[in-house]
């Protein structure tokens, strides 16, 4: 008897099965493992995660890892994380003196334009002249008040703007109802005597002429190209309740803007498409291009720099590389990047198109086998290179109760979706491609502007719910969810994911119905765009209704959603598709670390 171990190296862990295996070539599963991947998938930083996912493995059987006969890697492609999956635009930076601003206690209604007029230069006002009276923090709302009463019958002011968030104490004591903004942080840096423009909506409604360039080209008096230059302002206030918009003498705007570019696919004849295009034309091009050998983007452009720092850090990483790193595949998928616009008062945005990118790295010689010398001398065990990872979970799968030959499988992990078909006489045609859970939480990320990697992947892993009161909670689907212990306080009136040891609270005030609607649509763009890319590359002459079962595996085939969202897309090609449950116990994520056990009695025939 002997005990062998297959060990599954994924973007996002690296996967632990250990079989032992009788002389006539039987197989006992005796247990699993799961641990973070340490470094970049297929690198020797890889080393530490396998140790630890080994002595976790043999310590639920009571050995050590000397007890091993042989250890078994798969042959581990990156998908380069952080690195290959970017979001691309057109970064523009304007230099406006067109503000907005959105505070949470706007007091009165409607809009107001006027010059603005600080609190302290009151009596320098001229009649008829109207004004926005802009105070600072260091006056209470009483004085502000008083002193707005003093002159409202000789000076026309048509709105206030205020540092502190006391619109409402302002407005209470004022004689006249006038719109009010506040929360105006940088209020030292409104230029006295310029045009400016205010706007604050009813409760429950959002701004409409501020959000609208038209609208602001009204009230300020634009000429077209200026109207053009504050659409990004415009943009950056859709959805808010009260907005800022100021116009310094001259309204220079100047934009620098570093396009997207080009990629380039190098496949025999080289071919190109603009990432302006979109996702959809690029993945074209791509389908289009045929075997490809590398992809490269158009020098000094945002594509292009991403493609470079893609290989200069996959060849710090293997240095054995050189220059011999090949991008072979990458997925598109078109998103929305929130980009800063200069001069804001409050750190505004606004949404412009994107391209997210995968991007799947290849060199000569992948370091696999390295990283088996380096366990071999640390280990003292015999470690191989075993096998190709859609193969070997193809063979995992075959584990799953309810399934047989023929048989096609989708690995869909963090980096990257493997797609493989076995036929009846055990041939099998595989592939192997970029995109998968990192993408999906980069785009999560993006789109709603975290700024926060972790957090990004926890919205992708659990669904939501909104505390409405400390006794009860409205779920993303409706359902009211009443407790008998009361919810911590600190939950209330917030949304939160409700993740398996409790609640975790979500920071950022985004609605519930937004981040539930980016997450779903990540995961379709991602997951349901690799799946059919994948399958049809491996059916029977390219055709979907050639597939009866597909089996589900990988972490992500673990997620809450997306094995329903694939089971609803294949369903108008009558495919039977779910999750994979290898070996009968461990879920579909143990599949190519089963594999590479039951491939070991098949070499040993």
């Amino acid at each position: 008897m002997s005990y062998i171990a297959g060990i599954d190296i994924g973007n996002s862990t690296t996967e632990v099965c250990v079989g032992e295996v009788g002389a006539a070539g039987t197989v006992h599963f005796l247990t699993s493992a799961s641990c973070p991947t340490t470094g970049t998938k297929g690198t020797p930083a890889n080393v530490h995660g396998i140790k630890a996912a080994l002595k976790q493995a043999m310590a639920q059987i009571g050995q050590e890892i000397d007890a091993l006969s042989c250890i078994r890697l798969n042959e581990a492609a990156p998908v380069i994380g952080d690195t290959a999956m970017e979001t691309l635009t057109e970064t523009i930076i304007t230099d406006s003196s067109m503000i907005g601003h959105n505070p949470s206690t706007p007091a009165g209604a409607g809009q107001a334009v006027g010059k603005i007029l600080l609190l302290e230069d009151l009596s320098r006002a001229e009649r008829g002249v109207p004004y926005i009276v802009a105070a600072s923090a260091t006056y209470t709302y009483e004085e502000i008040a008083a002193k707005i009463n003093a002159v409202s019958d000789e000076i026309t002011i048509t709105g206030v703007i205020l540092q502190a968030d006391e619109a409402v104490l302002v407005e209470n004591r004022l004689n006249k109802k006038l719109p009010i903004v506040d929360e105006v942080a940088r209020i030292d840096k409104l230029p006295n005597g310029v045009s400016a423009a205010i706007e604050v909506a009813l409760p429950g409604q959002t701004v409409r002429m501020l959000s609208n360039p038209y609208g602001i080209a009204t009230l300020l008096g634009l000429n077209a190209e200026e109207t053009r230059t504050v659409t990004p302002i415009a943009k950056s206030l859709i959805g808010k309740r009260s907005a800022v918009v100021l116009k310094t003498p001259g309204g220079d705007v100047h934009e620098n803007i570093l396009p997207a570019g080009e990629l380039y696919f190098h496949a025999g004849a080289v071919t190109s498409v603009n990432l302006d295009e979109g996702a959809e034309k690029i993945m074209q091009a791509l389908a289009d291009a045929g075997d490809i050998q590398d992809i490269s983007g158009q020098p000094d452009t945002n594509v292009g720099n991403m493609l470079n720092r893609i290989r200069k850090g996959m060849s710090e990483l293997d240095p054995t590389a050189d220059a011999d790193v090949r991008i072979t595949d990458l997925l598109a998928v078109d998103t929305l990047a929130p980009v800063l616009i200069s001069g804001a008062l409050a750190g505004e945005t606004c949404l412009e198109k994107a391209v997210g990118i995968a991007a799947m790295v290849k060199t000569q010689k992948l370091p696999m086998q390295e990283i088996a010398d380096r366990l071999r001398a640390e280990l003292g065990v015999a470690v191989t290179v075993a096998g190709v990872e859609a193969v070997m979970a193809s063979l995992g799968a075959l584990t799953t109760p309810g399934t047989k030959l023929p048989l096609a499988i989708l690995d869909m992990g963090g980096g990257s979706t493997d797609a493989a078909v076995i036929s009846e006489t055990g041939e099998v045609t595989m592939t192997h491609q970029a995109g998968a859970g990192e993408l999906v939480s980069m785009l999560i990320e993006t789109e709603l502007g975290l700024g926060d990697r972790h957090m990004a992947e926890q919205i992708k892993k659990y669904p939501l719910a909104k505390v409405e009161s400390l006794f009860h909670m409205r779920m993303e689907n409706g359902q009211m969810t009443f407790v008998e212990d009361s919810i911590d306080p600190r939950f209330y009136g917030r949304v939160v994911l409700l993740a398996e040891d409790g609640l975790i609270r979500i920071e950022q005030d985004i609605p519930m119905e937004k981040i539930a609607a980016v997450r779903r649509e990540a995961k379709r763009k991602v997951f349901v765009t690799n799946a059919f890319r994948a399958l049809k590359k491996v059916a029977p002459d390219h055709d979907l209704r050639k597939i009866s079962n597909v089996v589900l595996v990988g972490g992500s085939a673990e997620d809450f959603e997306i094995p329903e969202m694939l089971m609803e897309e294949f369903a108008g090609y009558r495919i039977v598709c779910g999750r994979g449950n290898i070996r009968g116990s461990e879920g579909p994520r143990n599949a190519v670390a089963t594999g590479l056990v039951l491939s070991y009695i098949g070499e040993q025939k």
